[in-house]
């Protein structure tokens, strides 16, 4: 449900409703647009029957909203959700592309990346400092020691950092290390994890499951919604479907679908959905034509020694490359990059 103030509604007006709400037992979040305020409310709406709110001084009406994702979606907040990261704006006319290797490896290794992503465009240096893999023989990642890699890459350039988490324990050290959080695609449905993230201020990049639906997505978006954190961004990474020629499908519909559902930002990994260094340049390119607020990118300066997939990985001179096809593009559907 959703609840839309008069134009000349006072702070009172909206704290009464408010209070009222929690007096039920209901959450609500503010949500203030150019002209109206909305307040949506969160838990069990049947504990409104009987309390006509649209009497209350300062409401201009009381609508329930049919849609099963109450915060993420456009009922709730009609206009784009803009998230800033150190001054860098994600969602609005700007494409970002978030950039760098898939696992950090080597302090030097990973400051030297984030320089030539940095000097080709990238506005975020993306990292991988825990590694969540198919095997668990396969290498891990770096751990704590990896954050402070990637901490220092940032001093160096003044790249912000997203980082995946994977564990709720380590909630503080990237609070402290990293500027974006990255729930990745096997912990979507991590609802204790989503809980954790969503309790703090620190945006959040959520990724698609491997068979996720757009609702199912969603709501994973609304787990970390519903906690008070509303820095959340979606990131397409491709679905598994039957095709065997490349790693996943990327499912570029996804793209303009969430934008007509929610107001989130939408960012696509084309590089872990393809799997194939060459098919992320034409794959970025059509998913910045097809809407995307942002592309986060692998890049390493020796693909063939990464120790995470660097058969999708892109060597640095053919991201500069890529930058500058994307900038044609941005402009030919009225971005910038």
């Amino acid at each position: 449900m959703i609840i839309v103030f008069k134009p000349d509604a006072t702070e009172q007006h909206i704290d009464h409703v408010a209070d009222r709400l929690r007096e039920l037992g209901l959450k609500s979040q503010l949500s203030r647009g150019e002209s109206r305020t909305i307040l949506g409310v969160i838990g069990d709406e049947r504990l409104l029957e009987h309390q006509p709110l649209s009497v209350f001084p300062g409401v201009e009406s009381v609508t329930p909203i049919l849609a099963p994702w109450k915060l993420a979606g456009r009922e709730f907040q009609p206009y784009d959700t803009v998230i800033t990261v150190d001054g860098i704006p994600i969602g609005g006319p700007r494409v970002i592309v978030m950039a760098g290797p898939c696992a950090v490896e080597k302090r030097e290794v990973t400051a030297g990346i984030a320089h030539e992503v940095k000097a080709a465009g990238a506005a975020i240096l993306r990292g991988g400092a825990y590694k969540p893999r198919t095997s668990p023989y396969s290498f891990q990642g770096l751990g704590r020691e990896g954050l402070d890699f990637l901490a220092e890459a940032k001093k160096q350039t003044g790249l912000p950092v997203v980082s995946e988490i994977l564990d709720p324990r380590d909630t503080d050290v990237f609070l402290e290390k990293a500027d974006i959080i990255q729930i990745g695609a096997r912990n979507m449905q991590n609802f204790e994890l989503l809980k954790e993230v969503g309790a703090y201020d620190k945006p959040v990049l959520l990724k698609r499951g491997l068979s996720a639906t757009i609702k199912e997505w969603l709501l994973s978006a609304e787990y970390i919604m519903s906690r008070g954190n509303r820095h959340v961004m979606l990131c397409e990474r491709g679905i598994r479907t039957f095709e065997t020629q490349y790693r996943n499908v990327l499912d570029l519909s996804a793209v303009p679908t969430l934008k007509a559902l929610s107001h989130l930002p939408v960012i696509v990994d084309p590089s872990h959905a393809t799997g194939q260094w060459r098919l992320v340049a034409p794959m970025a390119k059509a998913a910045v034509a097809a809407g995307a607020d942002g592309l986060l990118i692998e890049v390493h300066s020796n693909p063939e020694c990464a120790l995470c997939d660097g058969e999708e990985s892109i060597k640095p001179h053919r991201f500069a490359a890529l930058m500058e096809d994307l900038k044609n593009v941005a402009q030919a559907v009225g971005r910038t990059l």
